[in-house]
């Protein structure tokens, strides 16, 4: 299929708006005072502790990176004296940090918040542990300054195996997509499949939050999954495990019979295996992509049948080869 997707490359920035208001749920951010400069950028998809630069190395310092304040951080600066303390806070805020989290709703001393009032920076507090703020807040950093497109088509998730449904307009797309939720598989992404690049190695899809877990079938018109099949008939988000294609059958010129080329596409420079499914009348295309992801399945578990039954042709024909004699 020669449609284009629109694809975006790694994120160069996020805003600290983006998130607070994209996370609020799991991060807990709470401002102190008033919230200065939202719209300050981080640059890179991680967090600092800066206990080394309040003690004086100031060299490496990832200015970059939100700064989290835990409890070693808070104790040492009570342990200064109030000029120390302005000189450390004077420096930090110089070198343009995003902006700055305390941990375990720890408050910080009025010094600090008179400089990061004059620095614009804004000043959060969770009552999260410091490890815990870290951990959530690294991986919702890694997912918004991940690589991502969109994929023209369906995803459905079939016993575990995330299958990405594509093919021209008007082939049945959804029509397949909806046959697998009424046999009991949950709906990711209907006509639209927004999909992310994860450490390089795997690629998860997603709806947009304003259309998940709605369905458009022509001649119907929207339909809510989750109010018509129940909860579990739809997800949030999963890993791609296959591409199905669906292609009007007259327009292929070979048709693979055997399966024992694994064929594969790839999705922001990561290969995922492929199928490509005829399409005419009479076909069942909901059965045939439940088989084929299957098919995947048994094949991701070290199981494949077109391989084992290559070797067994061979094994039979080297048998009953005469010997020359």
């Amino acid at each position: 299929m020669s449609k284009k997707n629109s694809q975006k490359n790694a994120v160069p920035y996020v805003t600290v708006e983006q998130l607070v208001s994209e996370h609020d749920q799991e991060l807990q951010l709470h401002p102190i005072g008033a919230a200065h400069n939202l719209q300050r950028k981080i640059h890179e998809p991680t967090v600092n502790r800066p206990g080394l630069a309040l003690a004086g190395f100031k060299k490496y310092f990832a200015s970059k990176r939100v700064q989290v304040f835990g409890s070693v951080e808070t104790t040492y600066l009570r342990s200064l004296s109030a000029q120390e303390r302005d000189e450390r806070y004077k420096w930090i805020f110089k070198t343009q940090i995003p902006c700055v989290v305390f941990s375990r709703n720890l408050n910080p001393d009025t010094a600090l918040l008179k400089a990061a009032k004059k620095a614009k920076v804004p000043v959060f507090k969770t009552p999260l542990i410091t490890m815990r703020f870290i951990n959530l807040a690294t991986l919702a950093l890694e997912m918004m300054f991940a690589p991502r497109c969109n994929e023209i088509g369906g995803m459905v998730d079939i016993l575990g195996v995330g299958v990405i449904i594509r093919g021209d307009s008007g082939i049945g797309k959804s029509e397949a997509v909806l046959a697998l939720v009424e046999r009991g598989y949950s709906l990711v992404a209907d006509d639209v499949t927004i999909v992310t690049r994860i450490d390089n190695h795997y690629i998860v899809g997603t709806s947009n939050e304003m259309t998940r877990n709605l369905m458009e079938i022509r001649g119907i018109g929207i339909i809510d999954v989750a109010a018509m099949f129940g909860v579990r008939s739809f997800r949030t988000e999963k890993q791609v495990n296959l591409v199905v294609t669906l292609v009007h059958w007259d327009k292929l010129k070979e048709i693979d019979r055997l399966g024992i080329d694994n064929e594969y596409v790839k999705i922001l420079g990561v290969e995922i295996p492929h199928i490509t499914i005829p399409v005419r009348p009479g076909r069942d295309l909901a059965r045939l992509i439940e088989v084929a992801a299957f098919q995947t399945k048994l094949k991701m578990s070290g199981i494949n049948t077109a391989k084992a039954l290559s070797e067994r042709l061979l094994k039979k024909m080297t048998r009953d080869r005469p010997a020359k004699g």
